[in-house]
């Protein structure tokens, strides 16, 4: 849906860009998540590099020279898993424990992933396949990469991983398909990969030594969930200080806490960056700079810059970390051609991703929280301003109860938030004695941003609504233009409605258009 069908570029918002010819070429350059969102809007297609394909054929050949002439145990290739480590395995057995490993760990469970998750997964498990230290086979990358360009999204389940040996219940579901078992999405229908198979004219890959655990060990349902949220914590970031703006002017605030003055003197980045947005939001406003009777804010609308700001800077850590994440080898063990070694290690344990997480969500819900005061506020029948924001209040309860509906959510964000990286629980007989729980703060991370679009939606509700009850003032000429075109979707409440509606139809509004990418920084 097109919201805008005026000069919205000036002001960074654009359309999908729905180009179907592009290719993103596998390779060791940095990935972004710049680079990820590019991909993924642009549906571009996957294909290796030459660089890529050399080093993925370099390592396997190595691996099975290894193996030709090492009878010694290595963990996962010709031994058992977890703790199972010291069970030798015959060579002729090497395939059929691949193939038993993958199936094996296919016991996920819960709702299933969203798809556009389950996408990024398979992009970022074909990424760290690339480098060359998992000792995959060429053809079971191509294949990986056949699914993808065919939107063959594998069915995986939220439940199940530790987020420490890698998270192997979801990823042994994103691998059953190359063996032509488990199910997928296809052309908008779950069916069997046999599917799928006979559809393609594929032949199940047969899993050589040390596939499986190159395919099971690794962070890519941790990875893709946190680069999935912060590609949209991103954008909202940016509609909580634009919503905030439009509150501030419906509730007749000040200017002054957002003087670059005060900001230079506590020089948070986030701060500062958000203070300058919302000066920005506000430039020519008529509301702003008419005269006020009050001599301060609430907090929350006068200390909109330090607690926004903070998430912001919250969600530059985290980028930084899942940056380093999805641009590295994460399976179990690693291969080393030039030092003519196989080494076991823990690549596979998603502590930094899961600190990063808890931190993440943490700072999604005190966007959540701020912003569901301001509704509070906004209702409270205080500057000039009718109680909850209607004509006739008592005959029409107006926007009493969607603030009741916030507060739930607010809350519910803090029992969400509640840190999963301070759990652990024992797993494979002690073997596995410390997991990160990461796996969990990624879902959990996920509801709360989810939950952000409504509590945004809400307010952005009660703001517009103020806003009128200001007239014939009128607000800058960006705020007016965003607002005119939110009327197209949800009128004024001039009495009492089904308010679910609006609602939904305020998180749509928000969630039907981009933000330019040089604005979010």
């Amino acid at each position: 849906m097109l919201l805008f069908n005026i000069d919205l570029l000036n002001f960074g918002y654009s359309k999908f860009d729905t180009k179907m010819d592009n290719t993103h070429y596998i390779s060791t350059e940095i990935l972004s998540l710049e680079i990820v969102q590019e991909i993924i809007s642009q549906h571009k297609s996957l294909e290796l590099s030459d660089e890529a394909k050399v080093n993925i054929q370099k390592c396997r050949d190595f691996l099975d020279k290894k193996m030709a002439s090492h009878s010694e145990p290595i963990y996962g290739i010709n031994t058992g898993f977890g703790s199972l480590c010291n069970v030798k395995i015959s060579n002729e057995n090497l395939s059929k424990l691949q193939e038993n490993l993958v199936k094996s760990h296919a016991c996920g469970t819960g709702e299933e992933v969203p798809s556009v998750i389950v996408k990024l997964m398979l992009l970022l498990k074909i990424q760290s396949l690339s480098y060359g230290h998992s000792g995959i086979q060429l053809q079971t990358v191509d294949r990986l990469i056949g699914f993808y360009n065919n939107d063959i999204l594998p069915v995986i389940y939220t439940q199940g991983s530790l987020g420490a040996s890698g998270d192997l219940a979801p990823l042994a579901h994103l691998s059953l398909p190359l063996l032509g078992e488990g199910e997928v999405y296809f052309e908008g229908k779950k069916v069997h990969s046999s599917v799928i198979m006979k559809h393609f004219n594929w032949e199940p890959i047969v899993l050589q030594s040390k596939e499986g655990l190159a395919l099971l060990n690794g962070t890519q349902f941790m990875s893709a969930y946190g680069a999935h949220i912060l590609m949209k914590a991103n954008k909202f970031s940016y509609l909580a200080d634009l919503i905030a703006t439009i509150s501030l002017e419906g509730f007749d605030g000040r200017i002054e806490p957002f003087h670059e003055l005060i900001h230079f003197i506590r020089p948070h980045k986030g701060q500062i960056v958000t203070a300058t947005r919302v000066k920005e939001f506000l430039e020519g406003s008529e509301i702003i700079e008419q005269e006020k009777t009050h001599v301060q804010d609430p907090y929350s609308f006068r200390c909109i810059p330090q607690v926004h700001g903070a998430s912001k800077d919250a969600f530059e850590y985290v980028k930084k970390v899942f940056k380093t994440e999805i641009n590295s080898v994460t399976d179990n063990p690693n291969i080393f051609i030039e030092s003519d070694q196989i080494i076991s290690g823990g690549n596979f344990h998603g502590q930094p991703l899961a600190l990063a997480l808890d931190f993440m969500a943490i700072a999604l819900a005190e966007l959540g929280s701020i912003s569901e005061r301001r509704t509070y506020q906004l209702i409270s029948g205080l500057r000039n301003l009718p109680a909850f924001l209607v004509d006739n209040p008592g005959l029409n309860s107006g926007l009493m109860i969607p603030q009741y509906t916030a507060a739930s959510i607010a809350s519910q964000n803090k029992q969400l938030a509640t840190p999963s990286s301070v759990d652990s629980i024992v797993s494979s007989n002690g073997q596995e004695d410390h997991v990160s729980m990461g796996a969990n703060g990624a879902t959990k991370a996920l509801r709360v941003m989810d939950n952000i679009e409504r509590i945004l939606a809400i307010e952005l509700m009660n703001a517009s609504q103020a806003i009128q009850y200001r007239r014939p003032l009128k607000s800058s000429d960006f705020i007016e233009m965003f607002l005119a075109a939110y009327r197209e979707e949800v009128s004024f409440i001039k009495e009492d409605r089904i308010l679910h509606y609006d609602i939904e139809k305020t998180v749509s509004f928000l969630n039907s258009f981009q933000i330019e990418e040089d604005l979010l920084s």
